[in-house]
Order: C-alpha cells, then sequence, then structure tokens
C-alpha cells in the first residue's frame, strides 16, 4: 500500500508558471499512490483554467474514492471569505485539499480550523517582508477499507503561522481520535519534522526534506501514524522525495509492506 502526500501549488510548474491539466495528470500518475492528500488545491479558480484538481488526479490514478474540501470561497491572496457550510461555494472559485484512495471509502469526516486572529509577517521573493492575513484552514479524514482491515487517513494543510499551526495540529490529533484506528495524518503542516512528532506523539513514517523542491532543506510535508493499533498495519518498506514537473514541494511517498 502506498501513501503519498503533495503540495500541488495549484498545479502550478515553477518553470513556465502555467497549470496544465496533462502536465498535472502526468506528474499525480507517476506517483501511482493508493492513498494521495493534496493541498491547495483549485476548483473552478482562472488561475489553474477552472478545473477540479481532485478529480483530475483521481482520474490519473484510477482512484473512485476521491473529494474536495475548500477551506475558502475566492482566491487566496486576493478576495476569499470562509465556508459557511460544507456545501457552500459551489459555482463560485474555490481552494482548499484533496484526498484519494484507491480502496473503498466507507466514510468521509470534515473538521474545520479557525485562521490564526492576527496577519503575520511573510517574506516575499523580491519583496521582502509582507504582513499576510491567515486562512481558515479544513481536515478531511475518510475512512477506508484496505486489504490490511479499516484504515483512517487524513489530509490537512496547516496555517504558516507559528504557534497557531501547533494549535491546529492538537486539534487535528483530538478530531482524529473520534475514528477508527489505526490512522494516517498527511499533509502540509507548516513545521519541521522534529515539532509535528512531538506535539502529536505519532510516529514519522518518512524523515526527509521536500522544500523547496529545487534544493530541499527542511520538510513541512509529513506523513504521521498514531501509534495505536499501529502494530494492525505493516511494515514502512521504502520511502521517497521523487523531483515533479510541478509545485514548490516535493511529494512525499511511504511505501507500506
Amino acid at each position: 500500500m502506498r501513501l503519498a502526500t503533495f503540495n500541488l501549488l495549484h498545479g502550478r510548474s515553477l518553470t513556465d508558471g502555467l497549470v496544465d491539466p496533462d502536465r498535472l495528470t502526468a506528474a499525480v500518475h507517476t506517483l501511482d499512490a493508493d492513498i494521495l492528500a493534496l493541498q491547495e488545491v483549485d476548483r473552478d479558480q482562472s488561475r489553474s483554467g477552472h478545473h477540479d484538481l481532485t478529480t483530475i488526479a483521481a482520474h490519473a490514478l484510477d482512484a473512485p474514492g476521491h473529494r474536495f474540501a475548500a477551506a475558502v470561497v475566492g482566491t487566496p491572496g486576493e478576495h476569499f471569505r470562509p465556508l459557511r457550510h460544507d456545501d457552500d461555494g459551489h459555482g463560485e472559485p474555490c481552494y482548499g485539499i484533496g484526498l484519494i484512495s484507491r480502496h473503498p471509502v466507507r466514510s468521509w469526516h470534515v473538521t474545520r480550523l479557525n485562521p490564526a486572529p492576527v496577519r503575520s509577517p511573510i517574506y516575499a521573493p523580491g519583496g521582502g517582508l509582507i504582513l499576510l492575513r491567515d486562512e481558515p484552514r479544513v481536515v478531511l479524514a475518510a475512512v477506508l477499507d484496505t486489504p490490511h482491515g479499516p484504515l483512517t487517513v487524513a489530509a490537512t494543510h496547516l496555517s504558516f503561522v507559528p504557534g497557531w499551526n501547533a494549535h491546529q495540529l492538537r486539534r487535528v490529533v483530538r478530531a482524529l481520535r473520534a475514528l477508527p484506528a489505526p490512522r494516517i495524518l498527511l499533509g502540509d503542516l507548516n513545521l519541521p519534522a522534529g515539532p509535528a512528532r512531538l506535539l502529536t506523539g505519532w510516529q514519522p513514517l518518512a524523515r526527509h526534506p521536500t522544500y523547496p523542491a529545487t534544493a530541499p532543506r527542511v520538510q513541512l510535508d509529513h506523513i504521521l501514524a498514531d501509534p495505536h493499533d499501529r502494530h494492525r498495519l505493516p511494515p514502512v518498506t521504502a520511502t521517497a522525495t521523487p523531483r515533479s514537473t510541478i509545485s514548490d514541494h516535493r511529494p512525499l511517498i511511504v511505501d507500506l509492506g
């Protein structure tokens, strides 16, 4: 069983700055993941050709189980608003995360996370420090039927604001404890590996830098397993952070069994 997480940068290439659905399809197909968590995902955004990127990725993996969970309606960095309910935003541009599974999905679960209450200084290449407003975040979990038994997997993309992302991560763990074990969290946590492990008590299944993609120096993207009932899953047999034709992050891959 192959797990992967990938911050897509809405499918944009760093080479030419374009979003090409065929290039996205090829990049995701190469991962060959049975379970794939996606971050920075667009649906009906003009910058990504009004495509549903989660559906494109699911078709690339021939995966019947997939769902997009919007964090905001609108375009990040421009005008956006929080969702009022899970079905909000249809017919409008949305931005959030996706979760894809080749295994049957028993149930889907969404947990919403509040943005940081203050603006935070962020370095903008070529522009120095800017004060940026944080966005709401979302956790998308699925209970799966796998060859190894039931499994809860969850995708998220946490805040870039130091301290607030730690607060959100504790909230994620509390929410996932209500779902069946074993449990695996995949996503861009905007935290290095050490703090992510200490804050959750969960086991990192891979330790590799993933950002920036051209010469990774820090691991922001993680696949963590809850120690509770971890023995019911097969051991890790391989890990990788392959180069991709899209995004400023590298995907993180873990093979079990």
